[in-house]
């Protein structure tokens, strides 16, 4: 038994965020502490561990005992009430499907009536801010049913209300730091407008504590929360100015529902579905505090009530908030190395690959850009995704989560040195049947990538599935065309070498032959000369008529056009790019007719 004057408390929850703190407040504060938990294993990493009693004895003050059973096991309740002053209530139920109704209320109905057989004096449960009146999503009212079951058990019950609590833990302020962290902007349903009244982790641990001192004939609701009524999206605005210090843009669709909104949650937070549909849901509604009757019985925390900056302060105290943005670039920087790799090596003009027989089911040459593009952004955020998350794992105390971040790491860092050496097999080394067996080895470290990111989260495997796909077809193709081409024999491939030179061959020749104009005018030019050598000797001759200077004037005309044939033909047959260029012709007439007669004998 605990030693007399001791007060003696029951946590339920006592393994979650809010239960495992005040579990240590409490303990602090000499109470002595029985936790009932399905695991005690996990009780003992908590935090407050080195604490915990061997199992068979009894809590003394300052000190927990862990009484193993789950909340449904009557039995184990009856042993965990047993001697209790205060019993704190903390959990929920966050599981999907129409079942968990029934079972939050089967739950309540047990803890309230085990608790006043054992003659418990208070209950405190922790339940959810909500409107008065209309209709309230499923999650929040079964939290106020079980409210309302406590109360009507005979046991006097503090039931607090709150909104979304700010600390390094609680699941609602996860889901609102990692959106703001990882998305540039965000497109949501309405309920991001909707008004809420967040809470301090410190605050909320304030008034939990507080309620075991509220009068006995006090059974009642009481609202706790800060001062502000603030819009989700403005939440996310201010909480990404105040530890990013950079702005967020949001914008509400009116098309995206909850379930829509869960899946797209799961893909970039490390919360799962079945945990972010319970709090998108609590959050359909205004969760503003109505009334602060608590400040009556228990006034106000040291310094006040925190305002949304303070406590996210306080909350970032312990978390990397930089972690994503590293992440995502160190994972953006392989990608993007890759991607710039692959490109310089592969070259689907040249000669050799023109020449491959292909399948007709080969997409279009300008589709690979386009979808590798694609692609490589699924990479990149995905991979950043679960490299992040297993991050905040081990952050978290987790030992699996820096082995699961090593290991996808490697896995990434395989894939893509794989993906960039089939470009060097295929377009380099030409040789396809060996670039085949590579596309399989890459294509399965692909589907492995697709499994791991399952793993982390259906929806990230979802979205990696097409990287996964379509290396898978790549290997299908590869190897086709192989098999297309096994046959080509050494006079083809011999074929396939002449062709490259010969067009070679052919750019030059054209280029010589469009400056052969410039050459043929310049020795126009010359001829010209000689013509008008020729002129001055003809007026030459009809000024001078004597016989002597007539000759001699024919003399000087048959000199020019001498000169004018000459100074032509030298032209034509000596100026160098015109010999060039003719010998070039001959060369690409040549290596054509070579073509057509290998094409007659290779067929």
């Amino acid at each position: 038994m605990a030693e007399a004057n001791t007060r003696v408390a029951l946590v339920t929850g006592a393994t979650g965020y809010i239960g495992g703190q005040l579990t240590a407040e409490l303990i602090k504060d000499g109470w002595a502490v029985k936790a009932l938990s399905r695991d005690r294993d996990k009780a003992l990493k908590q935090d407050w561990g080195k604490k915990v009693v061997p199992a068979g004895e009894q809590a003394r003050p300052g000190m927990v005992e862990i009484v193993e059973g789950e909340m449904q096991d009557r039995a184990a309740l009856q042993q965990a009430m047993e001697g209790v002053d205060v019993a704190w209530y903390l959990v929920h139920s966050m599981s999907a499907g129409s079942d968990f109704k029934e079972q939050d209320r089967k739950m309540a109905q047990n803890f309230g009536e085990v608790a006043y057989d054992a003659g418990v004096g208070r209950i405190v449960y922790l339940s959810g801010l909500h409107p008065a009146g209309g209709e309230l999503s499923d999650h929040l009212a079964s939290r106020v049913e079980v409210g309302e079951l406590l109360m009507a058990s005979g046991v006097p019950t503090a039931v607090l209300q709150a909104g979304i609590v700010i600390g390094d833990g609680s699941e609602s302020f996860a889901l609102l730091r990692h959106v703001a962290e990882r998305l540039p902007g965000i497109i949501g349903p309405a309920w991001m407008e909707n008004k809420v009244s967040p809470i301090s982790i410190r605050d909320a641990l304030y008034y939990l504590k507080a309620a075991a001192d509220l009068p006995a004939e006090i059974s009642r609701t009481f609202d706790i929360g800060s001062h502000e009524e603030i819009p989700y999206k403005e939440m996310i605005r201010r909480y990404a100015e105040y530890a990013l210090k950079i702005p967020r843009v949001t914008a509400i669709a009116p098309i995206m529902n909850e379930k829509i909104a869960s899946h797209a949650i799961s893909l970039v937070t490390p919360l799962g579905r079945n945990m972010a549909l319970p709090l998108i849901e609590s959050l359909q509604h205004d969760t503003v505090v109505k009334e602060r009757d608590i400040e009556q019985y228990a006034g106000v925390p040291a310094g006040g009530v925190q305002s949304f900056e303070r406590a996210v302060g306080e909350a970032i105290k312990t978390v990397d908030t930089d972690l994503w943005m590293k992440t995502f670039a160190g994972v953006s920087a392989a990608v993007v190395g890759t991607a710039v790799a692959g490109s310089l090596l592969t070259d689907p003009d040249n000669r050799w690959y023109r020449n491959l027989k292909k399948p007709a089911f080969q997409p279009p040459a300008p589709v690979f850009p386009v979808v590798w593009t694609v692609l490589y952004g699924h990479i990149t955020c995905v991979s950043a995704l679960v490299i992040a998350d297993a991050l905040e794992k081990a952050r978290e105390g987790h030992e699996s989560g820096a082995r699961e971040a090593k290991s996808y790491a490697a896995a990434l860092g395989a894939n893509l040195v794989l993906n960039a050496g089939w470009s060097g097999l295929f377009f380099r080394s030409r040789k396809p049947w060996v670039s085949t067996a590579e596309a399989g080895l890459l294509a399965a470290s692909s589907l492995d990538l697709v499994r791991r990111a399952y793993n982390s989260a259906p929806e990230r495997g979802v979205a990696l599935a097409p990287y996964g796909a379509w290396t898978s077809f790549a290997v299908f193709l590869n190897g086709t065309i192989a098999r297309m081409n096994r046959h080509r024999t050494p006079l083809q491939k011999f074929y396939d070498q002449a062709s490259a030179y010969a067009g070679e061959g052919a750019v030059l020749a054209q280029k010589l032959y469009e400056q052969a104009p410039d050459y043929f005018e310049k020795g126009a030019d010359l001829a010209r000369s000689g013509a008008e050598s020729l002129n001055r000797g003809v007026e030459y001759a009809r000024e001078n008529t004597p016989l002597d200077k007539v000759l001699g004037g024919a003399g000087a005309g048959s000199l020019g056009m001498f000169a004018a044939r000459k100074g032509l033909g030298m032209a034509l047959k000596f100026f160098p790019p015109y010999v060039v260029a003719q010998r070039g012709f001959k060369i690409y007439r040549t290596v054509q007719r070579g073509r057509k007669l290998l094409k007659k004998y290779t067929r």
